[in-house]
């Protein structure tokens, strides 16, 4: 028996894996935040940049190019808010799980804070 490992470190090995991977999901998450944080700015810079250079056009002449642009910046708005609410939603999620597995282990308690 001297080459197997016993069954409650086995145990804790997995559990320290599952936070290994809660951890790795979370990180991912707030990159896909970040991303959606992105999208949602880009339409209001664009926006910003087009009402300011405004007095050099007139509306009429430039109608084909505003409408799919404001179009675009809409579709791009609601995007970024899709992400960012999947993204909260799925790190409440970890987090959730996370303190599962703090109750359950106190080692990950501990590690956890």
């Amino acid at each position: 028996m001297s080459g197997s490992v016993k069954p409650e470190a086995d145990l804790e090995i997995m559990t320290f894996n599952e936070v290994q991977l809660l951890f790795a999901e979370k990180r991912m998450s707030l990159s896909t935040l970040r991303t959606g944080i992105v999208v949602f700015a880009f339409p209001l810079s664009v926006l910003s940049v087009f009402i300011a250079t405004s007095k050099s056009y007139e509306v009429r002449e430039v109608l084909h190019w505003l409408v799919p642009l404001v179009l675009l910046n809409v579709e791009l708005t609601a995007l970024g808010i899709y992400l960012i609410t999947r993204v909260v939603l799925r790190i409440r999620h970890y987090d959730r799980m996370l303190d599962k597995l703090g109750r359950k282990n106190n080692k990950v308690a501990e590690l956890l804070g």
